[in-house]
Order: structure tokens, then C-alpha cells, then sequence
């Protein structure tokens, strides 16, 4: 509703509009994406969710809310081309321009146990939806129960890993700072604690340092509140002045998705890696990378799949861009990045630049393609 009525003030049929509006709807949600992420992880620590089901699943999907929200609701206006071009342009851009950047600077070195079920689902669900993809053209609500098969594994995968992660630490319960007469007994969380210990004014978690008040639990849930809402928003925002602007300009919702929608959706990875390179701490940013591609793939697709089933009564159509270039680039990047880094147990600055200049390869095409200039699909 917000979103509609802005787009119906500002934009008045101009191309200016729809870029400014398009500009807003990215900077909300980037930062209603970061708000969000935060305040989820600390309403999920301090209610007593294990820290490795935090990291694991909360985190992970929290992060790629943005994408899965604008793929959503452009599956839902009927836009498929979008809502795959800004999944799969979202999986490209993260690997071929934000890996290859975080590469380029200081390649990682990394434990293949950690590492390589991830890297290796990877691969398995691009290859996946494009055989599926391409077998028809479109994807089917039972194709897309298979995709998510995938997902489900990565999660399972991911829990069990931060699981063995955590039995090397101890795990310490938060003690009472201010009353060190009060015993905490632990296991319903700090929330809970709260609400029968009235004397407390504050509590320290030892383990990460965080001391918590009650003026903390007001503050994260607005956070989380107008998190959710400036992500909806925006998201609607560039849904909405994406395709305009396509429609203005000429070219595809698909050209929209994967370049605009894409690069928009994935800055949040981007600032990720850009202090991770500050920090010296490119393998963190890598494993967020690889992360959050997996769920892009095989959450956001499913669920664009289910929507155009439920809305429209019909499969999930899958454009010829996707097929013949999206798709294809995305599972070239992915070997490019994985296979090596399997291999050898590291990155090389090599791969930084191979993938940066396929992504540049990969945008000109687009646009060659889309002016005429040369005929792809």
C-alpha cells in the first residue's frame, strides 16, 4: 500500500520516477535487511535458541530475505523473468563481481571439511534447475519439491556443521551481573528470565560479552519491526520501478533482474565483503557467499514456482535468457570458483580475475543482446 502510493506520487510516468523510486526501494532494503538480520540474531540468542541453530538457519535466511521478497512479489505480479533473472543474476553477481573482488584482494584459505558439502551443493543446484529448466522451458510445482530437497539438505548440512563447531567451545550460560546472589538455571533463554527475576536490571552473556537490558528488548523489536517492513517496502518499491523502468527503457524484466534488481539485492554481500578484505578476513566472507547462493537457488526459485502455480494455475515459465545465458554463466562461475578451490584447498587470485572478467563479459552480452547488436536468444 505504502509502496503503491509512492510509486503513484513520484513516479507520474517519468523515467526520473522510477529511478529514484527504484533508488529508494534499494536503500531500503538494504538497510531494513541489516536491521532485520540484527535484531533476529539477538531476539533468537537472547531467547535461548542454541547459537549454532542461530548461525546455521536464523542468519542464513534472514540474509537473503531481500531476494526472496523481490523475487516473490514479482513471481506474484506475473513478472517471471524478474523474479528468476534477480535469483539467479543475484547467485552471478555474488560470485563473479563480489567473490572475484574479496579473491582478487586476499585469497583464502580454507578447511575442505567445512566447506565442501556447501561448495558442492552449489554446483548440484544450478546444474539441477537448468536440466529441469531447459527440459521444458518452465518449472513444474513437483521439479520445484526437488529443488527444495537441495535446500532441506543445506540446512541439515548447516546445523550439524555449526553443531560440531560448538562442542569444541564450552558452552557458558549467562550469569547475573548486577546480582550475583541470583543464580541463573539457564535453558528458557534470557527473555524468560526476565520475566520472573524482576530485580535484575541487566545480565552479562559470557560467552560473546553482550550485556543485555530491558530497554534492549524494546528497541530489538522495533528493529526487527521496521526491518520487516522497510524490506517489504522496498522490495515492493523495486518490483514496481524495475519493470516500469524496463518498459520505459525497452529492455526485459529479465535484463532488469539480473543487472538493477541483482546488484541492488546483493549489497548487503557486498559490505559483508568489503570488511571482511579490511579485516583481513576474506573466508568469511566467502562462506557467506557461498551460503546465501544456495538459498537463493533452491528457496527463492520453489517458492516463485509455487506462487505462479497457486496465482496463475500454471508452471513457472523460464525465459530464454535464463536458459541460454543466465544459467549457463552461473554454473560456469560456480566451477570456476569451487572446483579449483576444492581441488587445492585454497583461492587464487587468478580466479578473482577470471570470474571478475566473465561478469564483465556476462553484463556486455546482455546489453549487446538487448540493443540488437548481436542476437543470443
Amino acid at each position: 500500500m505504502i509502496a503503491s502510493t509512492l510509486s503513484s506520487t513520484f513516479a507520474v510516468g517519468s523515467t526520473a520516477g522510477c529511478v529514484l523510486l527504484l533508488a529508494l526501494g534499494i536503500i531500503l532494503v538494504v538497510k531494513g535487511g541489516d536491521w532485520f538480520v540484527d535484531a533476529a540474531s539477538w531476539i533468537a540468542e537472547v531467547s535461548g535458541i542454541p547459537t549454532f541453530i542461530i548461525g546455521a538457519t536464523i542468519v542464513s535466511l534472514a540474509t537473503t530475505l531481500p531476494e526472496i521478497l523481490v523475487s516473490s512479489i514479482a513471481a506474484s505480479q506475473g513478472n517471471a523473468g524478474m523474479a528468476i533473472g534477480n535469483a539467479v543474476g543475484s547467485v552471478n553477481c555474488n560470485i563473479a563481481l563480489i567473490m572475484a573482488i574479496s579473491l582478487l584482494f586476499i585469497p583464502a584459505s580454507f578447511k575442505r571439511k567445512d566447506y565442501a558439502a556447501k561448495m558442492i551443493l552449489l554446483i548440484v543446484a544450478v546444474a539441477v534447475l537448468w536440466g529441469m529448466s531447459a527440459a521444458g522451458g518452465q518449472m513444474l510445482w513437483w521439479e520445484a519439491l526437488i529443488v527444495l530437497l537441495v535446500f532441506v539438505a543445506f540446512m541439515v548440512e548447516n546445523v550439524i556443521s555449526a553443531k560440531k563447531q560448538t562442542k569444541l567451545a564450552p558452552d557458558v550460560k549467562p550469569d547475573v551481573s548486577d546480582n550475583p546472589k541470583e543464580s541463573y538455571k539457564g535453558g528458557n533463554g534470557v527473555l524468560t528470565y526476565y520475566t520472573t527475576a524482576k530485580n535484575a536490571k541487566k545480565i552479562t552473556i559470557k560467552r560473546s560479552g553482550m550485556v543485555i537490558e530491558r530497554k534492549d528488548i524494546v528497541k530489538n523489536v522495533l528493529l526487527f519491526l521496521l526491518g520487516a517492513a522497510a524490506i517489504v517496502i522496498g522490495a515492493q518499491l523495486m518490483c514496481d520501478n524495475g519493470a516500469s523502468l524496463a518498459s520505459k527503457l525497452g529492455v526485459s524484466d529479465e535484463l532488469i533482474g539480473v543487472t538493477i534488481l541483482a546488484v541492488g539485492t546483493s549489497l548487503p554481500e557486498l559490505v559483508t565483503t568489503i570488511t571482511a578484505i579490511v579485516k583481513k578476513k576474506s573466508d568469511l566472507s566467502v562462506g557467506n557467499i557461498v551460503g546465501a547462493n544456495i538459498i537463493d537457488l533452491t528457496l527463492i526459485l520453489p517458492i516463485c514456482s509455487f506462487i505462479a502455480a497457486a496465482k496463475f494455475g500454471a508452471p513457472l515459465p523460464v525465459e530464454a535468457q535464463a536458459l541460454t545465458l543466465d544459467f549457463p554463466f552461473c554454473l560456469a562461475v560456480a566451477g570456476i570458483a569451487m572446483i579449483p578451490a576444492l581441488i587445492m584447498g585454497k583461492f587464487k587470485r587468478w580466479q578473482g580475475a577470471l570470474l571478475l572478467a566473465g561478469y564483465i563479459t556476462y553484463i556486455t552480452l546482455l546489453v549487446l543482446n538487448t540493443t540488437k547488436a548481436i542476437s543470443i536468444f
